[in-house]
C-alpha cells in the first residue's frame, strides 16, 4: 500500500549552520530560491502525500507560520518546544497524528532531484510490508553534494541493508524512508535517535534500501550554500 502520510524531521537546532540560524530556523534556509523545507514537502506533495506532520523546537513560530499557507499536503504541528526530541523521539511523539499505517520520513534540511521516476514513487513501489519494517533512500557518493563523513551502509543483493563501518564502497542513507509504525513498539517517549531502530531492523533482517536516481544535496554550514545551488542549477539543466 501507497503510503498517503508522512513525517517530516524539522525540530534540529541547525547549530552548524551559524550564524544564518542565529535568527532563523535550519529548514526555512532557502538553495535556489526555495526553503529546504519546501524542497521536502513538494516532493511529498509531488508523491500524493494527503498529510505531512512537521515537528518543531527551535523558533517554532516561523516554521508554523511559513506552513500555514501550504494547500498540499494537509500540514500537522507536532510540538516540540518543551524538550527536543531527536528524530525517533520526534516520531514517537508524533504517532497518534500518523497512524497505524506505513508512512514515509524526510529529513528537513536535505533534498534532492531526481533523475527519471520520483525516487518517492520508487520507494513506495519498493515497499513490501510482509519482508521490511524500515526502507530507506540511498545514494552513492558521487551523487552526493555537501556530505562529507562517508557511508552509511553496504546493500545485499537482495537490498537487505548492514552497516558499512565506513566501507567506500557502501552507500548513503538519504534523508527519506518508508518506515512501519510497528517497529515503536514499547518505544520510550524521551529523546532518542532512529539509528536504534535501523540497528534492531538490521538484527531481524528487516532494514532494506533503495537507491535513488539523481543528485542528493545536503547543506550543513554557511559554505555549503553556493555548492548547494551549483548542484540545483546543473542538475535542472540536465534534466532539460
Amino acid at each position: 500500500m501507497k503510503p498517503t502520510t508522512a513525517m517530516v524531521l524539522a525540530a534540529g537546532l541547525g547549530k552548524r549552520m551559524r550564524p544564518i540560524t542565529d535568527a532563523m530556523p535550519k529548514p526555512l534556509v532557502k538553495i535556489a530560491g526555495k526553503t529546504l523545507l519546501d524542497w521536502g514537502l513538494d516532493s511529498l506533495e509531488a508523491a500524493g502525500i494527503a498529510k505531512a506532520v512537521v515537528n518543531v523546537h527551535y523558533l517554532p513560530e516561523q516554521i508554523v507560520a511559513h506552513v500555514a499557507s501550504r494547500k498540499a499536503p494537509k500540514i500537522v504541528i507536532s510540538d516540540e518546544r518543551e524538550v527536543l526530541l531527536e528524530s525517533a523521539g520526534g516520531i514517537v511523539k508524533a504517532l497518534p497524528l500518523l497512524g497505524s499505517e506505513p508512512f514515509y520520513i524526510i529529513n528537513a534540511d536535505t533534498f534532492w532531484i531526481d533523475s527519471g521516476k520520483p525516487s518517492l514513487e520508487r520507494l513506495a513501489l519498493a515497499w513490501d510490508a510482509a519482508r521490511m519494517d524500515i526502507l530507506l533512500m540511498l545514494t552513492d557518493l558521487d551523487s552526493a553534494t555537501g556530505h562529507c563523513v562517508g557511508t552509511d551502509f553496504l546493500v545485499a543483493p537482495d537490498g537487505a541493508l548492514a552497516r558499512s563501518k565506513g566501507d567506500p564502497t557502501g552507500l548513503i542513507y538519504a534523508g527519506a524512508a518508508i518506515i512501519h509504525p510497528r517497529i515503536f513498539k514499547d518505544a520510550p517517549s524521551g529523546s532518542h535517535s532512529l539509528n536504534v531502530y535501523f540497528d534492531k531492523a538490521i538484527a531481524a533482517g528487516r532494514l532494506f534500501g533503495m537507491k535513488m536516481n539523481g543528485r542528493w544535496i545536503t547543506v550543513g554550514t554557511p559554505d555549503a550554500i553556493p555548492a548547494a545551488e551549483a548542484a540545483v542549477a546543473g542538475a535542472l539543466a540536465k534534466a532539460v
